[in-house]
This record gives C-alpha cells, sequence and structure tokens, in this order.
C-alpha cells in the first residue's frame, strides 16, 4: 500500500489543509475534525487508497485503515496537512466539545487509556505464555531463575500501572506528565502497605479493623494481625498509609485535580518562580488531596461500580453474560466503550477479569457475521472488504468489519449481537476469565484460564453469529407489493404515511431507483450546484419539489445523517450507497427548515417518511430547492440514467445498470 497516495487522497477529499481544524488517530482509524462538512467528497473518502470504511461520530470523520497502517497513513497526512503534535490534541478536543456529556467524560477516560495499552498486552502476552507453560509443566517452574526473570517483566505493567496512568492521563488533561507519573508514583510508593499484601483490603471501607498502630509497628506485625498503619492530622483525622495497588480510578481523579492546580498555578506564579513554585505546590496539593479525599473516596466508589459488574456477570445461568454480550457492540458503535478498560484493569488488579471473554466474543462474533456477508454477496468490492474485515475480527479489530461491512448491512450486525449474547452467556456460565485485557480472538487463548472453555465460547459465537447472519442476510432487497401512490401537496401538507407508488421500493435486478419526493426529474448535469453537476460525489438524478415530504426510495440503514438535516445518507442491505441532499447551500440555513424524522443508524423501510422540508422557507432565504439524489458509489454501475419528467414519491427516478 502507498501511505503517501492514501494520505494524498484522503487530504483532497476532505477540502485540502483548510479545511481541517485538527487531526488524530487511534489504534485503527484517521480521525479528523472538519471546519466544513459540505466540503468533502465523501465518496472520494470511501474510494480512497487503502481505506476499509468511513463513518461519522463524535463529531469527527474516522477512516478506518486497520492496526500499523493508520499509523504510516497519518504520519504523511500530516506533514501533507501542517499540522503539528500540538493539533493532534486539539483535534481530541475539538471532537469531544461537539459530544454529550457521557460522550465527552468516556472519550477521555478511553484516551487515558488506549496508548497504555501496548504496554498491557505485552505484560499481559508475556504473563500468559509463562504462566501457561509453568501451568502445563505442573509447577515445574516456580524456582527456575528465568522462569522468574521473565515473569518479573511480565508483571511490570501491573505492578507500576499507576504510574503509567498518571502519565497517560497528565497528556490527555494538558498536564506536565512527569508530575502526572509522580502522583502515580506517590499511589504506589513503597512506603505505603502495598493493597495486594493486606487480608481483606478490597474490604476495608467501614471495617473496625482500621486502628491507629503507630508508625514504628513493623509492615509484617501489621499485616500479621490485620490491622493498618494511619497518621493522624490536625489532630483528628486519619490518613491511611495504604498504596492504591488495584486502583485505576483514583490516579485518573488525581491527576486530572492535579492539571488543575498546575494550570492554574501557570497562570499566577511569576515567572521567575514559576519553575520552581509550581511543580512543588502542584506536587504538594494533589498528594495531600490524593492520600486524604481522593483516593479514599474515588477508590469506594470503584469498588462500587467493579461490585455492580461482578453482580451483572454474576447473574445465574448465563444471563449476564448474555446482557453484557449484547450490549458491548452498541458500545462501540457509540464510541463509549473504552469506559471498560478502567473494568477491566480493577478486575486484573484483583486476579481475574470476567469481562474480556465476553468482548472477545462479541468480536469473534462480528468477525463470523462479516465471512457470512463474503459467501453470500455477489459484488467483488464487498468480498474485498468483507474477506479481510472478518479475518481481522476474529485477530481482535473489529472496526473494520462493524464500519465497513455489518452496520451498514445492518441484518449481519445484528447477528453479530446475537453471537456476542450467546458467547458472553455460555463464557459467564463456564466462569471463563483472563489475566490480562486488550487481547482477544484467537490470542485470547494465551491469556485464558481455560483453553477448553475458551474455544466453546469462541465456537459458540462464531456459529451463532454466522448461522443467522446468513438466514437474514439478502444480496437484494425483495420488491414489495403496490402501494397506493403518495397524496398530493395541496392535499396533504404534512404527510406522515409511506407513500411508496408502483413498481419500485429499491434498486432490483431491473436497475430501478425511485424517487423520494413529488416533482419533476431532471439530469444531475443540470443541477443548479457546480459540484454536483460535475459529477464529482456521484451520479443520480435532480428532483425539483413541489412539496417537502423526503421519503425513503429504498430500505437499508441511515448511515449518515447531517446535523443540520439538509442532507441523509442511506445504504441498502447490498451495499448501494444513496445521498439525498436537500437544496444548494442549504447547510447555511442551521437546520431551522427541516424536520428529521429518524436519526442514525436507524433502519428504515421503503416509502418511510425520513425528513419535512419548509420549501417556503428554502425559498425566502434564496436558495434553490432542487434535491439531489446520488448514488455514491456510481463506479459500482455502468451507467446511471434519469428518467425526466414529472415524478412521483416511490415512482422510478433512474434506471441504473449494473
Amino acid at each position: 500500500m502507498d501511505h503517501k497516495l492514501a494520505a494524498e487522497q484522503i487530504l483532497a477529499a476532505v477540502g485540502g489543509k483548510d479545511n481541517i481544524v485538527s487531526a488524530a488517530h487511534c489504534a485503527t482509524r484517521l480521525r479528523l475534525v472538519i471546519a466544513d462538512d459540505t466540503k468533502v467528497d465523501m465518496a472520494a473518502v470511501e474510494d480512497a487508497e487503502g481505506a476499509k470504511g468511513n463513518f461519522q461520530a463524535a463529531g469527527q470523520l474516522q477512516v478506518i485503515y486497520g492496526t500499523g497502517t493508520v499509523n504510516k497513513v497519518f504520519d504523511e497526512f500530516v506533514a501533507l496537512a501542517g499540522i503539528t503534535a500540538g493539533s493532534t490534541a486539539d483535534a481530541k478536543a475539538a471532537a469531544a466539545a461537539k459530544g454529550n456529556p457521557i460522550q465527552r467524560a468516556t472519550k477521555l477516560l478511553g484516551d487515558v487509556f488506549v496508548p497504555i495499552i501496548p504496554a498491557i498486552v505485552a505484560s499481559g502476552l508475556l504473563m500468559g505464555l509463562t504462566e501457561g507453560i509453568n501451568s502445563a509443566m505442573g509447577g515445574a517452574l516456580d524456582l527456575n531463575p528465568w522462569y522468574n526473570l521473565i515473569h518479573t517483566f511480565a508483571n511490570a505493567s501491573f505492578v507500576f500501572l499507576q504510574i503509567l496512568i498518571g502519565f497517560s492521563a497528565a497528556r490527555v488533561f494538558g498536564g506536565n506528565e512527569f508530575l502526572g507519573g509522580v502522583i502515580g508514583m506517590i499511589m504506589n510508593h513503597t512506603a505505603l502497605i502495598n493493597a495486594w499484601n493486606i487480608p481483606g483490603a478490597i474490604e476495608k471501607f467501614g471495617e473496625s479493623a482500621y486502628q491507629l498502630v503507630g508508625v514504628n509497628g513493623t509492615a509484617g506485625d501489621i499485616i500479621a494481625s490485620g490491622h493498618i498503619p494511619q497518621v493522624q492530622l490536625f489532630g483528628f483525622y486519619n490518613v491511611t498509609l495504604q498504596g492504591y495497588q488495584g486502583h485505576v480510578i483514583p490516579v485518573v481523579v488525581a491527576v486530572f485535580i492535579m492539571c488543575i492546580i498546575e494550570k492554574w498555578l501557570h497562570k499566577h506564579v511569576p515567572d521567575m518562580l514559576d519553575l520552581f513554585v509550581t511543580p512543588l505546590v502542584t506536587v504538594l496539593l494533589t498528594g495531600l488531596l490524593t492520600m486524604t479525599i481522593i483516593g479514599p473516596v474515588f477508590a469506594a466508589f470503584e469498588e462500587l461500580v467493579l461490585h455492580f459488574f461482578q453482580f451483572l456477570l454474576a447473574i445465574p445461568f448465563g444471563l449476564g453474560g448474555a446482557i453484557s454480550g449484547a450490549i458491548y457492540p452498541l458500545t462501540v458503535v457509540l464510541g463509549v466503550h473504552h469506559m471498560f478498560n478502567a473494568l477491566e484493569a480493577s478486575m486484573v488488579a484483583a486476579g481475574a477479569d470476567s469481562f474480556n471473554p465476553i468482548i472477545s466474543a462479541c468480536n469473534i462474533a462480528q468477525g463470523a457475521a462479516c465471512l457470512a456477508v463474503f459467501l453470500r454477496t455477489k459484488s467483488e468490492k464487498k468480498k474485498g472488504l468483507a474477506l479481510p474485515s472478518g479475518i481481522s475480527s476474529l485477530l481482535g479489530i473489529t472496526e473494520p468489519a462493524i464500519y465497513g461491512v455489518n452496520l451498514p448491512a445492518f441484518k449481519p450486525f445484528i447477528a453479530a449481537i446475537c453471537g456476542g449474547a450467546a458467547g458472553g452467556a455460555v463464557s459467564s456460565f463456564l466462569g471463563l476469565t483472563s489475566i490480562s485485557y486488550g487481547i482477544t480472538g484467537f490470542f485470547g487463548y494465551l491469556i485464558t484460564n481455560n483453553a477448553l472453555h475458551y474455544t466453546i465460547v469462541f465456537a459458540v459465537a462464531f456459529g451463532v453469529s454466522f448461522l443467522i447472519a446468513n438466514i437474514l442476510y439478502r444480496e437484494e432487497d425483495v420488491v414489495k407489493k403496490p402501494a397506493a401512490a403518495a397524496p398530493a401537496a395541496a392535499a396533504a401538507p404534512a404527510v406522515k404515511a409511506a407513500p411508496v407508488a408502483e413498481k419500485v421500493d429499491a434498486i432490483d435486478e431491473a436497475g430501478i431507483l425511485a424517487s423520494p419526493m413529488n416533482g419533476e426529474c431532471v439530469a444531475m448535469t443540470d443541477a443548479p450546484d457546480p459540484m454536483f453537476a460535475s459529477l464529482a460525489v456521484g451520479n443520480g438524478a435532480v428532483v425539483l419539489p413541489t412539496d417537502g415530504a423526503v421519503y425513503s426510495p429504498v430500505s437499508g440503514m441511515v448511515g449518515m445523517l447531517f446535523d443540520t438535516k439538509h442532507a441523509i445518507g442511506l445504504v441498502t442491505d447490498d451495499g448501494i450507497e444513496i445521498l439525498i441532499h436537500i437544496g444548494v447551500d442549504t447547510v447555511e440555513l442551521g437546520g431551522t427548515p427541516f424536520t428529521a424524522h429518524v436519526k442514525q443508524f436507524d433502519r428504515v423501510e421503503a416509502g418511510q417518511l425520513l425528513i419535512e422540508a419548509d420549501l417556503a422557507a428554502i425559498e425566502a432565504a434564496g436558495k434553490p430547492t432542487a434535491t439531489m439524489v446520488i448514488v455514491t458509489n456510481t463506479d459500482d454501475f455502468s451507467s446511471i440514467e434519469p428518467s425526466l419528467g414529472p415524478v412521483k414519491a416511490g415512482e422510478k427516478l433512474c434506471t441504473v445498470t449494473k
């Protein structure tokens, strides 16, 4: 793959460097915040070198490349666009600002944990290999020096996890990374009693075991007696001298507070004193707040969250695992799945992660559904996307499968949810756990506590998803029976019912695409906008509407709905992509003349009301009401011919030849 060419094509497709607010990337996706969405050529984004799919979420245009590839494309992209390292942080802030509070919070949590996942993966794989070999040998390696040395390497990321989190959190929250690392060190300091070594430490809150024993007692005596050392501040407030091993939320909150303090001091401390005063006061205040308030309070909160999920997963007969397996894919689509990183880190610290095998079942199910599409589709392009995406999911990377194949077709995504729920149920019923997180699919064998049980979960998740996807998925929509024609605009100015007229509800074998509106059909080359008239976005037809009701011309999924509601993208079950753009330059109206009756990712049927447009308001604003109906993957067809003249919603608009 030519990474520079890929970057050049994406840069051109999004309208050039002047249309980019900022850019970033995660493990699989290039994430762009665009200044003007109307300048983005989505068809060109779709066809760009190496792109496996794209979608818009949380204020970002996200282009999927896959692990490893995205890093190289990003490097070429920022070089071409002239974006600095600071701009990548701006991309996160700009996109996060567009989400709701829950999305912003979970995105921040994800930004903290995603960078440290490679360290967790390295440790998890090494622990899986060493402990797996030792277990197979009946513990014969317990005293082997090589085993103990390598096992020390494997444990390092988990033993000092708070330091990694502190460093990463400070980077995300805009503070000094090394001061963030220091806060992690304070919570992990060897002068404090290691939380893992204290009997019943997890249940310490509210227990009578808290007794003031004095700082001169030896650690061994204290541990043996079940007591935890404390010091008294202000003559009445007891501070427990215990580390926070096994806790992750307290260090994130502590570093967040640290960054607020540090930024305030930078603004108010004179420059000549800033280098000395700011770090000193920041660490002192944050350290005190951490040990006296933040640590105890948020450790208790984290325990409650952990116990809730443990309760959920402990619901008998695998029901809890089924619920978790059904929910997880939805959190991926909503972009909030990174919240589980903190949960899993706590579970690993406590000894076993029961959520990771369920996530693995969900990923396997996505791959199985994708492979079912590969076997059933006749489209060579879709086959070329579905096969590698399915294999990628079986190895633990699901974004190409979800966003490139399963979600656009929708039914395979439903099949994958069913497979994930079935696999989650079996995993929960069998009590399957992992010794690490961030590793799923085939590689999950390296960290599972029971390879046989993992195989059963793997087989159930794959089999259920593959079977249901084969049953549900159809290459072509079935043409529905004729329905009554749409009522005239004068008789029904606020139409709510589906108006599909005779003939059409999809691009069928006869190559018929229905009209979404009543009006007159003209050629796309006559569109009152040069971009559309040039066919740069794709071919199709233009409707000069007589009323503002916009109906779905096909059955499929809403792949895109602009915030301004002036344009909507639909994807049929067999992958045909249709863009309906209401008016010219109507994005400038801020959504005022439009009322949407669907939302992004909704399943829609042919003839379903999508949007109502106030044509009089559009005309009063000086904008043309001409509505472009575009097949954005035009290159998949040999010709697209409009049926010129009067047309009603549901009747033939174009003849599409495959």
